[in-house]
Parts: structure tokens; C-alpha cells; sequence
């Protein structure tokens, strides 16, 4: 009997789990989700976590982490992304008792966890035509926007983690041209990052908002300075059909099919494109309205090439964390 520690740590949410391995069946002992802004270091999370799993023996430990992972002399480190959070392999080993502990990105965890889930964890938005074992890519947008590609090595697909979601916006129509100096004025730089993920909607809400086409609702905008903005605004498009908050997101979602086609063309990803994230899954109406898939198909010589490509939204929120516990598995 073995137990494996995992956990996926990102601006928003941080998911921990043990896993007990028996005789090739494995079980979940202890499980629990945390708000990630109400801690000052993950350190505090795990010290919070461990005590309910008191007892278990850990024998393998994978963490999830959005952000870059460094390797050094010292071991693995990295500087969450949209936390001000700090995680060193070897201190987190040192400081709980821990073997050794494996830090992977968190996208490189999704990558990982596609392959342990179902038909149920996924909304199809285009079939395609899959090429057996051909590559694969997995874009998010949450807390930040995530990006990975999934080459098949042997037996399985292995993800290499990237940092795409930083790359320069590139604009294709008028309006968004606008945005784009909007954003190099508002921000210093326009990236997809900027636009696709929760502080991005808003953006694109301010964008609009700027731009004095259409008055925005006292209901909205107060909802907006009292609460979470990307949620209002989601919750006025799609449950109160608000006219600003429903061009905010229709330029999301166009914007978000133009990059995950961008991605689908840079990994050659003719295995399929998958969408995670937090997002994805709270607007899946909107994605699967045509907006989405013209822009992804809209590739000039190269639309017929993307448009045979599967795109297949992640709806288990837990993906991240299976992942991890795969990759613990496999040290």
C-alpha cells in the first residue's frame, strides 16, 4: 500500500488530495479545496491539509503550479504566476517530512490529467478528425491563460509546458485594433494574457465601456465595484442579457478561438485541441455559438487544416489535480 500526495496550486483555487494505491486500484483518503488568495505562502495551505490525512505514509508527491517551473542546483523552485507565493521543492520536503517533492506546471498537470477522464468530462464543440497519437494542445483561460502542448511518447502523452499565454496580442479586425492600443496605453503591452482570463473580461468590459457606443446599466456597474467584475459581467450577459456586458464577452470568446486556432497551428495539433480553465465551463453557451469556432476556423489557406481538428472543452474541474496524481504515480 502506497499514498501519494498532489496538489494543484493556481491564482484562485488550490486543490489537494491523497491518494491510496492497493493491489492496482486506487482510492482518494483526503481531499479539500482552498481559496489560494487567503494564504500568504502554499506552506500554510499543505500545514492546514496534512493533519486530516494524519497516519498516511506519503511515498510520492507531485505539486501543480501555475508558473514557470526553475530548475537549479538547489532543486525545482517556482513564483506563482498571479500569487505572491514562492514554492521550493526541497524546502517544502524539508519543512514537512516529505520524499522527494516534484513541482510540474499546472498546465503540464491538465496535459497529463485529458488522459484519465471520460466522455461525460468533455462538451464537443467540433468533432474533427483526429490523427491517431498526432500532437496534442490545451489552452485555458482562468486567474491567467494557460497553455501546453502534448507530444505521444510510447505509451502516453507527454506535455511540455509553455508560456504562450504571454505572447503579443495580434488584432484581426478594426475594434480590435483599438483594443490593442487600448491595452498598450492601460497596460504597457498588449498579450493574450491581457484579455483572456477573469481580469481580462474585465478589461475588455473597460475597453467598451471607454468607447461610449453603449451606456453601461447602474445595475452592472455596481455590481462590478462590489463583487468579483468577470462574474458580474458573465452573470449580465448570460442570465440579463445586459447590451455592454454581451459585447464584452462576444469579444472574448472571438478573441479566445482566434488564439486557441493560433496554438492549434503552432503545435501542429492534429491529435486535438482542448480548452481547460475555469472559464470555459461557466460559458459554455457562448462557446459553443458560431463566434467561437469561426474565429479558430478563420486561418486564411489554413482554415481547412484547423477546421478538421477536434476541439473539445474540459468541463471536470478536478483535471489539474488528476494529473498531478498521475505524474506522482509515475516517479
Amino acid at each position: 500500500m502506497t499514498h501519494v500526495l498532489a496538489a494543484d496550486i493556481g491564482g484562485t483555487h488550490t486543490r489537494l488530495c491523497i491518494v491510496q494505491h492497493e493491489g492496482g486500484s486506487a482510492r482518494i483518503v483526503a481531499e479539500q479545496t482552498y481559496a489560494s488568495a487567503a494564504y500568504s505562502r502554499f506552506a500554510d495551505v499543505l500545514r492546514e491539509f496534512l493533519p486530516g490525512a494524519a497516519g498516511n505514509t506519503i511515498s510520492a508527491v507531485c505539486f501543480a503550479v501555475a508558473g514557470p517551473i526553475r530548475e537549479t542546483l538547489a532543486g525545482q523552485t517556482v513564483k506563482v504566476t498571479n500569487l505572491p507565493w514562492e514554492i521550493g521543492a526541497a524546502a517544502l520536503a524539508r519543512e514537512f517530512g516529505l520524499p522527494k517533492v516534484r513541482l510540474i506546471n499546472d498546465f503540464q498537470a491538465i496535459g497529463y490529467g485529458i488522459e484519465a477522464l471520460t466522455e461525460p468530462d468533455f462538451t464537443v464543440l467540433q468533432m474533427g478528425n483526429p490523427v491517431p497519437h498526432g500532437p496534442r494542445a490545451v489552452i485555458g483561460a482562468g486567474t491567467g491563460l494557460g497553455q501546453a502542448i502534448l507530444v505521444w511518447q510510447r505509451d502516453h502523452y507527454e506535455p511540455v509546458a509553455t508560456e504562450g499565454g504571454h505572447a503579443d496580442f495580434g488584432p484581426t479586425d478594426e475594434l480590435q485594433i483599438e483594443l490593442a492600443r487600448y491595452l498598450i496605453k492601460e497596460c504597457g503591452r498588449a498579450s493574450y494574457e491581457r484579455i483572456l482570463s477573469g481580469p481580462g473580461l474585465a478589461r475588455l468590459y473597460a475597453f467598451l465601456r471607454a468607447r461610449g457606443s453603449t451606456p453601461e446599466s447602474r445595475t452592472l456597474a455596481e455590481a462590478i465595484v462590489a463583487g468579483d467584475p468577470a462574474a458580474a459581467i458573465t452573470q449580465a450577459a448570460l442570465e440579463h442579457n445586459d447590451a455592454l456586458a454581451n459585447q464584452a464577452l462576444d469579444l472574448f470568446v472571438r478573441i479566445y478561438g482566434a488564439q486557441a486556432g493560433n496554438l492549434a497551428l503552432s503545435a501542429g495539433a492534429t491529435g486535438g485541441v482542448y480548452i481547460a480553465g475555469g472559464i470555459a465551463p461557466k460559458i459554455i453557451a457562448k462557446l459553443k455559438d458560431s463566434a467561437f469556432l469561426d474565429a479558430f476556423r478563420s486561418k486564411g489557406n489554413m482554415s481547412a487544416y484547423v477546421a478538421n481538428i477536434p476541439v473539445r472543452v474540459v468541463m471536470n474541474p478536478k483535471v489539474g489535480l488528476m494529473g498531478a496524481v498521475m505524474a506522482a504515480g509515475r516517479l
